[in-house]
């Protein structure tokens, strides 16, 4: 089963917690237990798991990825090659386990879209697998 969520962001570097969707996706499904595959086809996105209760932490990676990614000049000219390079950093999936029909995500686990080109409206494939 794929499943492509939508997710709209609104500044050039953001999380978006799409845990919930998610969660949904899951949920709504048959798989009881297997694997659930969350993948970004995007080259200046992708998919980040951390904590989701305390903001700073969502704010403290994204300065953390500004300062391993510096603005200097680059050859791609379109002026995003930052967004690449942070794209590559994170990657573009992540792989969970569905345990019982829910995802066996820790206490504070979350995921995220981490958006390093925006604001765009963007999507995510979902595949469930069981197994």
């Amino acid at each position: 089963m794929l499943t492509q969520i939508k997710v709209k962001t609104s500044k050039r570097n953001e999380l978006v917690n799409i845990t919930f969707q998610i969660e949904k996706i899951v949920s709504d499904s048959k798989v009881k237990d297997g694997l659930c595959l969350v993948f970004c086809p995007h080259t200046t996105a992708g998919i980040i798991v951390n904590e989701n209760s305390d903001s700073d932490v969502v704010n403290d990676l994204l300065n953390a990825l500004d300062h391993l990614v510096p603005s200097i000049k680059f050859n791609h000219a379109e002026g995003n090659s930052d967004a690449h390079l942070k794209s590559t950093l994170v990657g573009c999936e992540k792989q969970f386990i569905v345990q019982n029909g829910a995802l066996a995500l820790g206490t504070w686990q979350g995921i995220f879209f981490a958006e390093f080109d925006g604001p765009r409206e963007r999507k995510v494939f979902v595949k469930l697998v069981e197994g």
